[in-house]
């Protein structure tokens, strides 16, 4: 059974940075790629940044310049970088890992203020 457990979350004001930290149970190079979504109160889950198993990143034009994900490979944990926080950018960011199936984190809630 695949878990994935976030941290990092919490609350920052508007051009602050947080990193969010995913832990994958087992080696996550088996996933064909790991991401970060977020869901905002009324709107939809939307892809953040994603990173494939063979180290391919890709952002939301949103988030591009001010995110970054990155990856500890020995410690099956992926990041994400949040600079230049805005108020925006508030949301329960969840942790996806893309096999035979998609898997989520139960996620984690950032708020930006202004």
């Amino acid at each position: 059974q695949v878990q994935l457990v976030e941290s990092g979350g919490g609350l920052v004001q508007a051009g602050g940075s947080l990193r969010l930290s995913c832990a994958a149970s087992g080696n996550m190079l088996r996933f064909n790629a790991m991401g970060w979504y977020r869901q905002a109160p009324g709107k939809q889950r939307e892809l953040v940044a994603i990173i494939t198993s063979g180290g391919t990143t890709n952002n939301a034009d949103s988030v591009k310049g001010r995110f970054t994900i990155s990856r500890d490979i020995a410690k099956n944990t992926v990041y994400l970088q949040m600079n230049s926080l805005k108020p925006e950018d508030t949301a329960v960011y969840y942790c996806n890992a893309e096999g035979t199936m998609h898997y989520w984190g139960k996620g984690t809630l950032v708020t930006v203020s202004s």
